[in-house]
């Protein structure tokens, strides 16, 4: 993308969240684009001030092609000739505000986000249309997944880890957010291991320091780094393949599965282990945290583990500066409605679609608490029920329930029998459907009414239970059985009737 952007004669942003990654893409670009006219140029508290100002110079006469910075890109003293394409590499790292300085750059200036767990509020502007989103499903070849354990704090434990992965001459991360304690984790880890050799990252470190660190743990004169989440992104280094989280229940899940991701990048088989204190009481968002990230841990599960901290967090505010919460005054369902119908609206889509009908069948219509007992599930099939658009859906549903769940009761095979009604209602432009005694009164949509033709076959073929009323608003009454599927089951049949006559 970056290259066709530049051969269009645009210039390409390169946004990411450190500067170790910056300086990683800096020689990924350069060795790529080795042989072609491009300009690479690079902005972090790695170069001097004067090394950014002449940058920054050549990012504003157009002589820079493609520039990559953190975010030192945002500040109002940079300024593009002609910016075509904006990369934001690790998306999650960013907040709303930021990306949105960049779209300030230039009004037609293109997008494209990397992640592997975007933020919930980038995975549902993705999936209610907002966005365009693809997803990269396939892992590098000899790659393993991560054997992944979540367990309480154990020293024993912990050092057997480490040696084991000492013998095969490979390297560990060890992974401590506390910038203030992580001195006497460094104490407690020599102790525990004293035959391995220990170095420290973190962010606070001076950044020649920091530099010199990360080179000696790559050339391997260091078996362990002791840091923070500073490795989170852009460290690739294939000969580690042990990680050990301490505290992993005060992390998030996107950041959880990118540590992850730093290990297993070989064709070893990686090992991870997300530790919590011994008998901590952990909080229910931290035990769904580490349930999912125990869950999936086959390659390329980076979109599930998105999935899954939408559902624990909430989408955010589409218009606003927060990226996770849920939509309380209206409800999650209507918001998602709401914006769909107003994307398609603005994409210039026409949505021809008759309203759904009003049912009233005072019928036992519902699934049993016996039936089904987690209020999660029972949910999540209500949601179906209400999404079913047509009577083969209908049908799949019925056997969905039949085999997760077994033969269903009356009121679950009313409810289904319903949702089939309202399909064939909304198809025949009926507006509601009550009951008037021992009839059920439908009425047609302003405007439409049945063919007087199909109503002579109707009335022949059931003669005596139905009857139609013409008026301004078209009335067809339907005998209504005492037992209520057998009233169902002859409501849809004339119904389908009606459609098919």
């Amino acid at each position: 993308a970056a290259f066709k952007a530049v051969a269009s004669s645009k210039q390409v942003a390169v946004l990411v969240p450190t500067t170790i990654l910056a300086q990683q893409h800096q020689r990924t670009f350069e060795e790529r684009f080795e042989g072609f006219p491009i300009n690479i140029a690079a902005v972090s508290r790695f170069q001097s001030p004067g090394e950014i100002a002449k940058t920054l110079q050549g990012v504003k006469k157009g002589t820079v092609d493609v520039i990559i910075g953190t975010h030192r890109l945002l500040s109002r003293d940079v300024s593009f000739k002609d910016v075509g394409l904006v990369i934001v590499d690790e998306e999650q790292r960013f907040g709303v505000a930021q990306k949105e300085r960049l779209k300030e750059l230039s009004t037609s200036v293109d997008v494209l986000t990397l992640s592997a767990t975007p933020i919930p509020r980038t995975l549902h502007m993705a999936m209610v249309g907002v966005r365009d989103m693809s997803v990269i499903e396939t892992p590098p070849e000899d790659r393993y997944p991560i054997r992944t354990y979540v367990v309480e704090y154990d020293q024993q434990l912990i050092r057997q880890a480490i040696l084991r992965e000492l013998a095969r001459q490979g390297q560990v991360y060890f992974v401590h957010n506390r910038v203030q304690s992580i001195d006497y984790v460094y104490s407690d880890l020599a102790k525990l291991v004293p035959e391995a050799r220990i170095a420290i990252a973190h962010g606070q470190m001076d950044e020649s320091v920091l530099e010199r660190v990360m080179l000696d743990f790559y050339h391997g004169e260091f078996d362990i780094l002791l840091c923070t989440t500073i490795i989170e992104t852009g460290m690739d280094i294939g000969n580690v393949n042990t990680l050990i989280i301490d505290n992993a229940d005060y992390l998030g899940l996107a950041q959880l599965y990118q540590l992850r991701g730093r290990v297993g990048r070989t064709n070893r088989v990686a090992y991870a282990y997300f530790t919590h204190r011994k008998d901590k009481v952990l909080t229910e968002d931290a035990e769904k945290r580490l349930g999912a990230i125990k869950e999936f841990t086959e390659l390329g599960s980076g979109i599930r583990i998105a999935m899954r901290d939408l559902e624990i967090r909430g989408a955010g505010n589409l218009l606003g500066p927060e990226q996770h919460g849920f939509i309380a005054s209206v409800g999650f369902e209507l918001y998602c409605r709401l914006l769909e119908d107003a994307i398609s609206e603005l994409k210039g889509e026409e949505k021809v679609a008759p309203p759904d009908p009003v049912l009233d069948l005072q019928i036992d219509a519902y699934i049993d608490d016996g039936y089904v007992q987690d209020p999660a599930q029972k949910v999540g099939l209500y949601q179906k029920i209400i999404a079913l658009d047509s009577l083969e859906a209908c049908d799949d549903l019925e056997e969905e329930f039949q085999d997760r769940f077994g033969d269903l009761p009356d009121a679950a095979r009313n409810l289904l029998q319903v949702a089939r009604i309202k399909v064939l209602a909304r198809f025949l432009g009926l507006g509601s459907i009550n009951v008037r005694g021992n009839r059920f009164q439908l009425k047609f949509l302003e405007g439409l009414a049945i063919d007087a033709n199909k109503y002579v076959a109707l009335h022949g073929k059931y003669r005596g239970r139905i009857s139609y009323r013409h008026g301004r608003v078209g009335q067809l009454l339907v005998e209504k059985d005492k037992d209520d599927q057998q009233a169902l089951a002859f409501l849809a049949e004339v119904l389908a009737a009606c459609l098919s006559e």
